[in-house]
């Protein structure tokens, strides 16, 4: 999360960092290295599922947990599970939005191996499923088909490009309605939405500035984010998972202890409160909004609506637009009960499951996320 020129700029002019001299400057003008190295890494390999593979880790996820686990032991196939070690008990206590998370990484890797002209047949959930839990049963099995694939060339040009842009919108540039409806039309499983009307833009602005009020106040959901915290290169490089904090800000900031975890659960620290303001910016400039559907909840469901969210967010891209999802309304936890009850009543009246929600706005460009490289997802047994 390396935070804009201006933010930076703000915070520097109004005293919040001493200028670090010496070894101190070092740190300040340092940037991951090992941790982006997974991009530049993408489609390096002549085995065709670990080149479709190392361009489904790049897939968006919720919190960067990267929660996926490969087994290629089988020729032609692979075996896709969850790492239970990586899930939110907290923030997605049934793991639905971790299954989401893994639905991205299938179709991104079916994506990827389209292009070079391999089909991808996918058994969900083969072992069986539990809809409240998660653990160590396949998720999926892949068999790739060679010569059964339907590349989506204007899809996949936007992989390296694709970001959550969890930075302020420009609230001078308007969302065409023919722009989101472009982004809309990419979705091919699951039914989606959105709006860019003015009324609607302000009450969806509200509810989610309030549904990420109450995730931050309640304490056991807050802290499970901030324990997740990376915090400058170093951190960032050792565990390129999580929620990254780099840039020369944040190294000036850790050196000078003026940003750490426990500075950010002290709520009278100028940590928290510089931090409320930073995620407050995002909420409150969204320009539009798109929402997805599902007619029930079932993994198969969930899988569907990571599979069109994956394609969503590429087509974002595709359009300039940036996307966040705003995940804190639909999250399944007592504490935001009435924000999730309120805003299916708003964008599912007839039944079904909102999946996902997002913000979407023009803004700057912004850094890839850490990743782990391919190689420390494939396990053997």
């Amino acid at each position: 999360m390396s935070l804009s020129r201006r933010k930076t700029l703000a915070l520097l002019g109004g005293g919040a960092i001493l200028a670090a001299g010496g070894a101190g400057a070092y740190t300040v003008t340092r940037m991951p290295r090992s941790a982006h190295a997974p991009w530049a890494a993408a489609g390096g390999y002549s085995d065709p599922r670990m080149r479709a593979l190392s361009y489904a880790i790049l897939a968006p996820n919720p919190h960067n947990r990267q929660p996926w686990q490969v087994d290629l032991r089988t020729d032609g196939e692979v075996t896709l599970r969850v790492d239970t070690d990586r899930l939110l008990p907290h923030t997605d206590p049934f793991s639905r939005q971790i299954v989401i998370g893994l639905g991205c990484f299938l179709e991104l890797m079916t994506l990827a191996a389209a292009q070079d002209g391999y089909g991808v047949e996918l058994d969900l959930f083969p072992d069986g499923e539990d809809p409240t839990a998660l653990d160590a049963r396949r998720v999926a099995v892949a068999r790739f088909v060679e010569g059964a694939g339907t590349p989506a060339p204007d899809l996949f040009g936007q992989v390296m490009h694709r970001r959550s842009l969890k930075e302020p919108f420009d609230t001078e540039r308007m969302v065409d309605r023919a722009t989101l409806d472009a982004v809309l039309g990419a979705a091919t499983r699951t039914r989606v939405a959105g709006s860019v009307d003015p009324k609607d833009i302000a009450e969806l602005r509200v509810l989610s500035h309030e549904a990420l009020r109450i995730e931050i106040e309640t304490p056991h959901t807050y802290k499970e984010s901030v324990d997740l915290f990376r915090i400058g290169s170093r951190e960032v490089d050792a565990n390129p998972d999580g929620i990254d904090f780099t840039g020369p800000m944040f190294e000036a900031m850790a050196v000078t202890g003026t940003f750490s975890r426990e500075a950010a659960l002290d709520r009278k620290s100028m940590a928290y409160t510089e931090g409320l303001k930073a995620v407050f910016a995002n909420t409150d400039t969204a320009m539009g909004h798109l929402w997805q559907i599902t007619p029930t909840n079932t993994r198969a469901d969930q899988i569907a609506a990571g599979q069109d969210w994956l394609r969503l967010n590429l087509a974002t891209a595709q359009a300039g637009l940036g996307m966040q999802p705003l995940s804190q309304a639909l999250q399944e936890y007592p504490e935001m009960s009435g924000l999730y009850a309120e805003l299916h009543d708003r964008l599912a009246p007839e039944g079904g499951t909102v999946q996902m929600f997002a913000r979407v706005g023009y803004g700057e460009t912004v850094a890839q996320s850490p990743r782990w490289p391919i190689e420390s997802k494939i396990v053997h047994g």
